[in-house]
Order: structure tokens, then sequence, then C-alpha cells
């Protein structure tokens, strides 16, 4: 690095300290220290065995004590931070505080933090049930958190009191946080997605709870071993989890298999009533994670299930010799919580996923139902007035006929009563666009499984069906469509109808894909209750993507609008459209990416072996690998780039050759373990890869690079570095994306197809902000429906590609994916689209030889952002669906003063 750039550096890394700093830090308490709040202590857990009179009285007493010992919030100035840190290195985990250990001071501050994590936890919980509000509970199958120690710093205002207190202690922050490993409870942008809600939930001063599962092991490590994905256990939990607190004190037991019994008829109802007996316990046991809002006290909370045995050990059967029969039950218990999403493409796969789900389920139920009858006031009936509950996918759709049973079984409920109740707490966000991905399980499954459970859905099916005959008696057609149970050998239990019927309402997460929902997913649900379908367009959390993920680019925006409100009120963006050809504000621009490249070029050097350009274009293609998503395209781009640049050299067209812009392509992505075209497609690009990498004759002009198992914390380093990024699915399979309004966040501009957000994303920059290609969504389902009956021309320059790939140029010759192209079977549109993504391509490289104009169409884009921020997202939810208003928990406003 040069002198000039090393100071641009420094002087930049002095902006994003500024910018990272504790601006609210003395409103959040952290100066001076203020009282707790005592008025809000819940009396009813404060037992007390004496007469009513007496026992106000101990309670009073008691209250008083047990507030005066811990009376005020933990003091945060930088010496009280030191104390804390390292009295957790040697009193919770037991380490010598002399020793240089990273790995144990990490811990340490993040125990310290969660300590302050806890306390506003507690408050804000005794302060909503004071206020009796209106809860949300998010349940989700999986959350991608990423690392909670630079965020709850931020949410705290504390990161630059942390900091200075770690290097008096001979610690970097940042060398701290890179101990910290990405919790495997997530594999793509649904958790990333319900993460994100979590966040601006807590932000806004919302009472919710997210509900998930505490998976052993992540989806799996990816490693790139002889040119293809391998796939390794992801035990995220090696070295503990700081974060979390395990509850020994919730716990539920889960009731499956087992048979049916007749008992007679209900007295009052007349309906005759089932036992569920026999089979197999499993207990659920709760460890939550604290989620704080940004500059606000309110803290909410993630409770993940994990699962035991109800029976630990056989005594008798190991006294009896049965080693392995005494630990059975454990055996079988443990492994329903091991893994994220278990291979579903045999019997034990579906059967395991379908325990899995119902598991998390029937314990997060179980759980809420408590939570609302601790309140002795609270009648069942009112339920749907302080519970709303959210599922995100159909992956816990089995919550409805779960909790028809809960108030059926166990609260002895009448039919009416019960479905009315569950109709109007429940609403199901839809995410999938595709019908063969909408999730089915085998009625036998079912039935095996969850007898009880069949029996109510049945029952739901056969109200349904009747107001379906009632609204149009003759049509049988209809009904089949509409029915829960798919007619098929076997029989098929449809989770999205069930979902659909069984919830008040029903969101899409785009305006194309709600669209699609309507007319061409569940056009008959729609005709027969069209009020129930309602758009939510998704959103990012812009404090972690922007202030956290690039700090470099957030002090830029700071410093020309004058003010950090931005992060607050992300609308304020829009001011910067007035300045975005202003030089200063380009250059500060221009040199806030510089410096984000270059961090990324350093970690592909370190992590990949490849020295790239920081200057060369950075195109970024980051996403799980799936054929909609079409990987296999751009790669096939860039091997014509490449055959290209060599036909060029042949010629000795040095003009031609002086005229490209040099890039670097950046993939990333899992691909499932049983994915086999997919994990084809990075074999294609790591093939390409080394085949360009390698070729002298090209130098900087291209580099190819995959980065091997893509997590948040990488792509809070990606992100930041990136000059132009691909969304580029088929147009109608994409339901929306995130990733896209991450990178335009950011200030990349988009390369994307007519599909999902990019269609909003458009409207909102601008088309000239934004380059766009290929068929769109209609014509795509055009163009699907006649496959078979069309012989289109292939583009020629696709042809010449797929005939070098054939001939050996990139080592292997991969048939299955060349076949995949050929007319008649080419059901993701590569060819179709192939030429126009050229052209786009050629748009992208003329404009990026034009720094100030591309710097505008930056500016421009990130300003233009702010209804993609997840808090205009949960402000919709709330509005829309929920019916729930905000609640800021705030403590007194004194000085501690405390005989």
């Amino acid at each position: 690095m040069e002198e000039g750039e090393e100071e641009t550096c420094a002087r930049i890394e002095r902006e994003v300290r500024d910018c990272l700093g504790d601006p609210n830090a003395a409103q959040l308490g952290n100066d001076p220290t203020l009282l707790r709040q005592k008025s809000y202590v819940d009396e009813l857990e404060m037992e007390v065995d004496e007469e009513e009179e007496q026992a106000d009285e101990k309670k009073k007493l008691m209250k008083e004590k047990l507030w005066k010992l811990m009376c005020t919030y933990l003091p945060c100035d930088v010496l009280s931070l030191q104390k804390s840190i390292v009295q957790h290195v040697e009193y919770t985990l037991a380490r010598r505080r002399y020793k240089k250990d990273k790995g144990s001071f990490y811990q340490a501050t993040a125990v310290s933090v969660r300590d302050r994590l806890i306390e506003r936890w507690t408050d804000t919980q005794q302060y909503l049930s004071s206020k009796d509000t209106k809860r949300v509970y998010y349940l989700s199958l999986e959350y991608l958190l990423g690392r909670n120690l630079q965020n709850a710093m931020s949410c705290l205002a504390l990161r630059n009191r942390y900091a200075a207190a770690l290097e008096e202690l001979g610690y970097k922050l940042e060398e701290l946080t890179e101990e910290e490993r990405d919790p495997g409870l997530g594999s793509g942008g649904l958790g990333r997605l319900a993460s994100c809600f979590l966040d601006s939930l807590a932000t806004l001063n919302y009472a919710a709870w997210g509900y998930g599962i505490r998976y052993k092991y992540g989806m799996f490590e990816q490693r790139l071993i002889g040119r293809a994905q391998a796939e390794f256990p992801d035990f995220w939990l090696k070295e503990g989890y700081p974060w979390e607190v395990e509850r020994p004190d919730v716990q539920y037991l889960v009731k499956m298999y087992g048979q049916l019994e007749e008992d007679g008829k209900d007295p009052v109802t007349g309906r005759p009533r089932v036992n569920w007996v026999g089979g197999e316990d499993v207990i659920a046991e709760g460890f939550d994670i604290p989620v704080p809002g940004f500059h606000t006290w309110n803290t909410n909370n993630l409770r993940l299930w994990t699962s035991k045995a109800s029976c630990e050990f056989n005594l008798g059967s190991f006294n009896d010799g049965q080693y392995y029969a005494a630990i059975e039950e454990k055996e079988r218990s443990e492994p329903l919580t091991s893994v994220l999403y278990p291979c579903d493409n045999n019997a034990p796969g579906k059967e395991l996923r379908l325990r899995q789900q119902y598991f998390y389920v029937s314990a997060t139920l179980q759980d809420i139902l408590r939570r609302y009858k601790k309140r002795p006031e609270h009648s069942l009936l009112d339920l749907p007035r302080k519970v709303a509950i959210q599922l995100n996918e159909t992956h816990p759709a089995i919550a409805i006929p779960e909790f028809m049973r809960l108030l059926l079984d166990e609260e002895c409920l009448g039919w009416k009563e019960a479905w009315h109740i569950t109709q109007n707490t429940f609403a199901y966000t839809n995410h999938t666009v595709m019908p063969e991905a909408l999730e089915v399980w085998p009625l036998p499954l079912m039935e095996q499984l969850l007898p009880r459970h069949l029996t109510i859905i049945y029952e739901i099916n056969h109200h349904f069906l009747g107001e379906v005959r009632a609204r149009w008696p003759a049509d049988q057609g209809r009904v089949a469509r509409m029915s829960i149970i798919e007619e098929s050998e076997p029989k098929l239990i449809k989770m999205a109808h069930l979902a659909i019927i069984g919830c008040h309402r029903v969101n899409g997460v785009a305006q194309v894909h709600t669209g699609l929902l309507c007319s061409s997913l569940f056009p008959d649900f729609y005709e027969m209750w069209p009020q129930k379908f309602v758009n939510i367009t998704n959103g990012v959390n812009h404090r972690r993507w922007m202030l956290q993920a690039n700090p470099a680019m957030s002090a830029v925006i700071s410093k020309w609008l004058g003010s950090h409100d931005w992060i607050h009120d992300l609308g304020l963006l829009a001011r910067l459209k007035d300045l975005s050809s202003n030089p200063e504000l380009q250059r500060d621009w221009q040199e806030a990416k510089m410096y984000n490249k270059r961090k990324l070029a350093d970690f592909i050097e370190r992590e990949c072996g490849i020295v790239v350009n920081a200057a060369a274009m950075f195109d970024v293609h980051v996403k799980r690998i799936h054929e909609y998503k079409r990987q296999l395209m751009n790669i096939l781009g860039v091997a014509y780039r490449y055959l290209r640049i060599l036909s060029l050299q042949q010629e000795g067209n040095t003009e031609a050759l002086g005229q490209m812009v040099p890039r670097v392509v950046i993939f990333a992505g899992k691909a499932a373990p049983n994915y086999f075209v997919a994990k084809d497609v990075i074999k294609l690009i790591l093939a390409v890869a080394g085949r360009v990498n390698n070729d002298a004759r090209i130098g900087d002009l291209l580099k190819v690079v995959f980065i091997p198992n893509y997590n948040v914390s990488m792509a809070e380093l990606i992100i930041p570095g990136t000059d132009v990024s691909q969304h580029i699915s088929t147009a109608g399979f994409e339901a929306s994306g995130t990733s896209n309004m991450k990178f335009c966040m950011n200030g990349s501009l988009l390369l994307g197809s007519r599909d999902g957000a990019n269609l909003e994303i458009e409207q909102s920059i601008g088309k000239d902000n934004m380059f766009m290609f290929g068929a769109n969504t209609k014509e795509v389902d055009q163009l699907r429906r006649t496959i078979n009956f069309r012989k289109p021309q292939m583009d020629g320059r696709l042809r010449w590609v797929l005939e070098e790939i054939l001939s050996g140029r990139f080592g292997a010759t991969f048939h299955d994916l060349v076949n995949s192209l050929q007319p008649g079977n080419d059901g993701y549109m590569v060819g179709h689209d192939f030429g126009s993504y050229l052209e786009a391509n050629e748009v992208v490289d003329s404009i990026f030889k034009n720094p100030p104009a591309w710097t505008t169409k930056c500016i421009d884009s990130c300003a233009s952002m702010s209804r993609f921020s997840s808090d205009r997202c949960i402000r919709e939810y709330a509005e829309k669906i929920w019916q729930v208003v905000p609640h800021q928990f705030k403590p007194p406003g004194k000085v501690a003063n405390v005989d």
C-alpha cells in the first residue's frame, strides 16, 4: 500500500470508530447508574405460606429486600467493564487471567455483555407483563443470527467503551470478534429474514418472542476438496455459546406415536372423547437468547428447544445386562434436534423431519399457553386479543392441529370455540413460488407418528369442504383441488392448505409473489377468501447490514447528512440524492468502497490463495446454489468472457482488449448434500476458475473465486466490497430475495432478472440504476408450458461455450449440465435469457469505465432503499396482521441513591 493510501486508510478507520461510537450511552443508563424499576415485580411469583394479611406484609418486605440487593443497573464505565471481563475469566470460565488467551477473553467479554442484556431483558418482560400487552410469537424452523458480540455492543451503545477496556487489557475488539463462531441455526434467506425481524421487533418496542430449534449441528461445513463440495459436520457448539441461557425450569413433554382409545362422550358437547395413549415421550427444554433493540431498553427473547429423553437411563435394563437398551430412549430422543434439515429423500429422513417440526411446535404452543394462563383473569376465549402467532413458511403448520388438540383435549373446549380461537390467533407467511416445493406429508406417516392430529386434520377438512360445497355445489374439481388431503397413492397431507384454512391472514413477501399466490398457486382459496391475502414485501435490518457490516460507508453517510439520525430513520437517506453528483461526496464514497474492497481482497488471498486486484470490478453472486438461482448461467457467461479474451488475443485486437473491464467474479453458497445438479454447478465453477486463474495470458483481466462455507459473517465482509451483484433467478421462481436489498443498501449496483423483489427495487431506485434482463414471469410461464413443442435456436455464444466444455477445455465434460440446456430440457430458461444476460453485462462494463457516472448510480440506489428496511416490514405486519402497538420500556429517570 502506498503512502497516500495508508493515510486514507487511517482516516477511514478513525471515521469508522466515530461512526460506531456511543452517542446514546447516557440515555441507555450507561452513565450514570440508574435505578431499576420496582413496581413491575410480579408478586404472583412470590409464593408465601402464610395467612393472607401476613402474606401480603411478608411479600412487601421480601420485594423491598430483593429489589435493594440489585436495585441499580450494572455500571458501564471502562474500569467496571474491565473488572467484569476479568471476573468472568477467573470465576465463570475458571481460567488464568494473566495468560494471553483470545478465546477466553472473547467468552468473558460476551458474558459481560450478556449480563447487561439480561437485566434489560428481565425488566422489559416484567414491564410488558404489567401492561398485559398483546404478544407476538414468531415460529421459524431456522434463524441465521450471525455473530452477536458487535451487534449487542452496538445496541447497548457500548462498543467504544468495550474496545477501550479491552485495549488496556492487551486485546483488540476486532480480533476477539473473530473468535465468535456463527451459530448453525439456519441455512439461507428464510433464517436471516427471521433474525432481521427479531431485531426490528425489539428496536421498534413490540412485545415479541421468537421460537425455534437449538440444533447441535448446523446444516454442514462446506469444504472444497478435489474441485468439488465436500460436507463435514458443523459442530458450532464445540466451544459453547455464551449468549444463551439454559432453562432447565422450562420443560415440556411432547408425545409421538401411540394409538387412540375412545373414552365415552363429553357430557357437555356430546362429542366422542378420545385418549391418545402409548407411544414415545420426549422432553423439550428451553434455551433463551436475549434479543436487544438498537438504542432502546426493550430486549426481547429467542427461545430455542433442545430434545431430551423422558427417561435418561433405564437402570433395570442395565442391571439385566442390556447395556444398549438402558440408553435406547436417550439415543432416540436426542438426535431430534441434532441437525438442521435432515435429508428427506428417504423414509427415515422424512419421519425425522416431521418429528422435528412437531417437537418444537408442541413445546412452543405449550409454552405460549402457560405464559398466557399465568394471569388468572385471562380467558382462553380472549386469547386472540392477547396472542398473535406467525408461521414462517409451512414448516410449523402442524401447529394448527396441535393447538386444536391442546384446546380440545387439555383445555376441554368445544370444537367451535377452539376453531374460532385458532383461526383468529394464527397467521401464515408463504415464501414459496414453486408448487413442487410446497410441503406435503404422506398420510400413513402422519397416522403412525401423530394419530390424534390426523383425526383433527380430517375434521378440519370435513368442515372446510362443507363450506366449499355450500358455495360451489356442483364443482367437485374445486373440492378436490382445495382439500387438505390429496387423493394420491399414498394419500398426502398438503400443509400449505392446512395453514391457509387455519389462519386469519396469509401474506406473500413481494408484490409479484403475492400476485402469483392469488392467481396461480392458491387461486381457489383467494376466490373464497380474498380478504385473507395481503402483501408485505420483505425487508432487512439496515443497522446490521449497513452500520455494522459497512461502517466505512456509514461514516460517509453520517458526514454528509450531518448526523447519525438515518440509522433510526432510513428515509433520511433520500437527502443524498441531491448530492450524488458532488465530486467531494463521490471521492469519499469511492475511498470507502476501495477500503472495503481491499479488505475483501486480503480475505480472498488468505482463505482461497488467489491474488486479486482491488481496482478490478468485483462481480459477486452469493446465495444458495440452486438451478432456479442460475449460478450456471453466470459461470457460462464467465466462460464466454474467457474465450472472448483469448479470441481477441489471437486476432491481435488490442483495441478491443484495452476496452475490457478487469473483473473478479466471486461465487459463494452451499448446495444441499443430495442436490447433485447443484453440486455439479459448483464443480463447473471450480473447473472454470482453475483454468482461468492459471492461464498467464489472462492476467488480471479475469479472475474467478469460489469462497467456501458462506455464512452471515462472510456476507458482512463480501457485501460492502461489491461493485455489482447478480440476482438472476428465473422469473417467477424467487418469492422475494433479500440479499439484493443488502447489496443495494451498500452501494452495489444490481444485475438482475425480472423476478421477486428485483422489480420493486427497480421501482424505488429507477430503471437507469439497475441492469435488468430476460423474460418476465408471464413469458417464462408461457415458455415452460410450450417447452416440448418449440425448437428454439440456441444463442451462438452459448453454443460455443458448451462445445468448449464438451471438448474438455475445462477438465471434465459435464455432459449432464450441458444436456440440461438443450432445447426441450431448459426449464430454467438459461438458454432463452443468455443473450440478453451478456448484453446486460456489456452495459455494466461500459458504465463502470466512467467512475463518476457509476458512483452517482451507487449513491442514488443506496439513497432510495428506505422501503426495504425490516422496520417498515414489521410495522406492516403489526398493522395488517397482528394488531399490536409498541410498548417502550424506560427505567425511572433518577440517579440511584439507595440506603
